[in-house]
């Protein structure tokens, strides 16, 4: 047995972007261990946040991996793009990917790990005929748009769902959730089988952020995980 012990992804899109680049360096210096970008269209979801420059800007910047969040209608028209902006997994949504099974594998053609995000409505068992294939699935916790919103406590037998089908077909899948993530629900969700959490206001609006990272990961910090997982 495995003593594993979940990542952290904070979310950009609560950083003050004012001063993003400050915020990048408090994130590289914190415990997290990868950096979320949520790219959002004004079309899939009713909010627009940023595009390929702020993500290629961050690049620059960054020193964890780039966790970058499509919620976009037609993601694969720009998969080559944000991989040469930088992205190190890309994830897109299953309600937005008519061909999900060949936007996963053009993302892992083109050298990134490949990540599925699901939307509150959408079951875990949608993912049934692709789950082998993919690297991460990420489960929101919230409807997607918009930060700060209320955690929907379904989405922690959601994970459990989703745990049980990646243990029984030999996944390699991490699971990733987003939304609403705070020291409670995260303890509950690791529990239930998340590998990565992503986290945005409850880091960036802390008075000591880089102690709160460490508080989130200190208070899920270890569980019992029978499969191997890839690193970044």
């Amino acid at each position: 047995m495995k003593t594993h012990t979940a990542k952290i992804s904070p979310s950009l899109l609560a950083a003050d972007f004012l001063r993003l680049g400050e915020e990048v360096e408090m994130i590289n210096r914190s415990a997290a261990d990868w950096i979320h970008l949520d790219v959002m269209d004004g079309v899939f979801v009713p909010n627009i946040s940023y595009g390929l420059p702020v993500v290629e800007r961050v690049k620059k910047v960054a020193r964890k991996p780039l966790d970058v969040h499509l919620m976009i209608v037609q993601p694969e028209r720009y998969a080559e793009a944000f991989r040469d902006a930088g992205a190190d997994i890309l994830t897109v949504h299953l309600e937005a990917s008519p061909h999900l099974h060949r936007t996963i594998q053009q993302v892992k053609n083109l050298g990134m790990k490949a990540g599925v995000a699901l939307n509150p409505h959408s079951p875990v068992a949608l993912l049934e005929e692709v789950i082998a294939a993919v690297d991460v699935v990420l489960v929101m916790s919230v409807n997607p748009g918009f930060g700060g919103q209320s955690f929907i406590e379904e989405s922690v037998n959601k994970v459990a769902k989703l745990k049980k089908l990646i243990d029984a077909t030999g996944s390699r899948a991490l699971v990733e959730v987003d939304g609403g993530v705070n020291l409670d629900t995260g303890r509950r969700l690791v529990m239930a089988g998340a590998d990565v959490l992503v986290a945005g206001s409850f880091v960036f609006n802390a008075s000591d952020p880089l102690a709160r990272v460490e508080e989130l990961k200190n208070v899920i910090k270890s569980r019992n995980n029978t499969r191997d997982t890839w690193k970044q």
